[in-house]
């Protein structure tokens, strides 16, 4: 049974990291339309938080109680993670293509468990070290920077990629200290309140509601919203409320395989062989990571330990 229920948490992070990768057939249309980076996050935001607040209200009004505290950690995981990771991850992909941007985002990983490290105090085992090598050098192959590189890539772009790998990795280091206390659908919905506050504060999205005249705009952004950010950021918090936040986010690497199948299936893109070797590094990442989980004594009571000064 415990076998079981394990599988289940590692079978839940993996899927939400699916809806992840699905989400360049949603952004693209709306790029058609006119809409910058900026106004994509603020579209997502705001569609999230709308689709989230319903869902709340009316099925699981009580889960909307939370403590005043722990809004500094919605705040912090809404600002400084979600809008900006999503507006570095956009700039990228539509300045180059997605498949750059999915894999300069998978920096986060190397974050993640840095940052893991520092504020929770998770080990740094040689089986997690060796799986995140194996999956930053299968998004590598994935996408083609390796085995013959990739150049003309400006400076600025990989330093937005990057950054959008850091903000991404900000997200599990906000959300852990609350998800004992929260389910996944109520620590996502806080975060995207503060998206959208933010969001409809430093964006132009109102000045463009003409645009949401045409049908493929609400479709995109309904799309968007409801399955590569509802689904997928409840599915992988519930995922990170029972992991290690370094082993979630090395789970939903797959993420960047899920892009390139996206971008075979649906935009008429070739698959090399190299890029199967990658799918098969990164899938082989996530199996010897969920293999054998670290046993941390008390984990459920460091984040409490390390943020002791805010309760």
């Amino acid at each position: 049974m415990e076998k079981l229920s394990s599988l289940r948490v590692y079978i839940t992070t993996i899927i939400g990291a699916v809806c992840w990768g699905l989400i360049g057939l949603f952004i693209t249309p709306l790029y058609a339309r006119g809409f910058t980076a900026w106004d994509v996050v603020a579209i997502r935001g705001i569609f999230t938080f709308i689709i989230l607040i319903l869902i709340m209200a009316v099925f699981y009004r009580s889960q909307l109680r939370t403590r005043l505290k722990d809004h500094i950690f919605f705040a912090g995981a809404g600002i400084f993670s979600i809008a900006f990771f999503n507006f570095f991850y956009f700039e990228v992909f539509s300045q180059s293509s997605l498949s750059l941007a999915v894999t300069l985002l998978y920096t986060g990983p190397l974050f993640v468990t840095i940052l893991s490290r520092f504020f929770f105090k998770e080990p740094l085992t040689i089986r997690k070290g060796w799986a995140l090598a194996l999956a930053i050098t299968g998004c590598a192959f994935v996408v083609g920077l390796l085995p013959f590189g990739q150049e003309g890539i400006p400076m600025k772009t990989l330093l937005m990629g990057i950054l959008s790998g850091f903000c991404y990795a900000l997200y599990s280091i906000f959300s852990k200290p609350v998800t004992k206390r929260y389910s996944g659908l109520t620590i996502t919905t806080y975060t995207f309140l503060y998206v959208s506050i933010f969001m409809l504060l430093t964006s132009d999205i109102v000045r463009k509601t003409n645009q949401f005249q045409h049908v493929d705009v609400w479709m995109s952004a309904v799309l968007l919203a409801s399955v590569s950010t509802v689904a997928a950021f409840v599915l992988y918090t519930s995922g990170l409320k029972h992991l290690e936040a370094s082993k979630a986010s090395i789970l939903a690497t797959v993420e960047p395989i899920v892009a390139v199948l996206t971008g075979v299936l649906f935009l008429g893109e070739h698959l090399r062989g190299w890029q199967v070797l990658g799918m098969a590094l990164v899938l082989y990442s996530a199996i010897l990571v969920a293999e054998k989980r670290s046993k941390v004594k008390n984990l459920t009571q460091q984040p409490r330990r390390i943020f002791k000064n805010y309760f």
